[in-house]
């Protein structure tokens, strides 16, 4: 099935290093086929994500502020520059002040709530409309959240209340869009070894219960995540929209532990 992607190009916003789940993604887009653009925020991001681009063969980086119009307004205008028009946008991108990623969410401040849900979910907003301008014969649209969205996960506190937002957005996009023939979906994995996910606290141990006790007994990897980004771009997703992809070995559908481990 190789070259679902072939002659399609697009943006991918959040890789922070090898691990990151935007990078399972980007990597197996380019496998498929797919010509990338990728962004990142200053220069230490930058020196990361350069070699990682220009191993599949992109030269087209962007530095991008999402909570600045005018930085977000210099990224597409550079994207149409370059191609005129994208097929599909991934955004992998999230923010909260690490200190409150502990204890309890009655701790959490007026400035890090309104910062936390301008980067996690607003910003998928504003971006998917600057996208959808460039997508005049549809596209898809890709975001990443967490089950923490709609079942207490410690820890995640704020972060929790950002990603139900977005799952929600998620739903409100694929309806403005649908019309364009452009598909809005989330795509929600488990507990990852990302540089993200180790800002939470307790992250090794939530990986370790979701391992043992999921239904495959394993967690998710960049690959899996990575093929279900292909499907959800390539002309085989082309009837799904305003859908939360659960790639979490099953967790989701548990209400207790497995017995061996209650």
């Amino acid at each position: 099935m190789a070259g679902l992607m072939t002659g399609k190009r697009g943006l991918v916003m959040g890789v922070a290093n090898d691990r990151s789940i935007a990078w399972g993604i980007a990597k197996t887009l380019a496998a498929e086929g797919a010509e990338l653009a990728f962004s990142y925020q200053g220069e230490a991001f930058g020196k990361r994500v350069g070699p990682l681009a220009a191993s599949l063969g992109s030269d087209l980086l962007l530095d991008v502020d999402v909570t600045e119009e005018s930085s977000l307004d210099a990224c597409f205008a550079a994207l149409k520059d370059r191609w005129g028009g994208i097929d599909f946008l991934v955004h992998a991108i999230a923010f909260s002040d690490k200190h409150e990623l502990t204890g309890r969410i009655t701790n959490t401040s007026r400035g890090n709530f309104a910062r936390t849900m301008d980067i996690s979910c607003f910003s998928f907003i504003d971006i998917s409309r600057r996208a959808a301008e460039m997508m005049p014969h549809g596209g898809c649209l890709i975001t990443v959240t967490f089950q923490g969205s709609n079942r207490v996960s410690p820890n995640y506190n704020v972060m929790g209340v950002a990603k139900a937002a977005l799952e929600s957005a998620t739903r409100y996009l694929a309806n403005d869009l649908g019309s364009q023939k452009i598909r809005v979906n989330a795509i929600s994995p488990g507990p990852m070894k990302t540089l993200a996910g180790s800002a939470i606290g307790g992250a090794r141990a939530t990986f370790r219960h979701t391992e043992e006790n999921a239904p495959l007994r394993a967690n998710a990897t960049l690959e899996t995540i990575g093929g279900t980004a292909v499907w959800l771009c390539s002309d085989y997703g082309a009837s799904t929209t305003g859908e939360v992809i659960h790639v979490d070995g099953g967790y989701h559908v548990l209400g207790f532990p497995q017995p061996e481990n209650m």
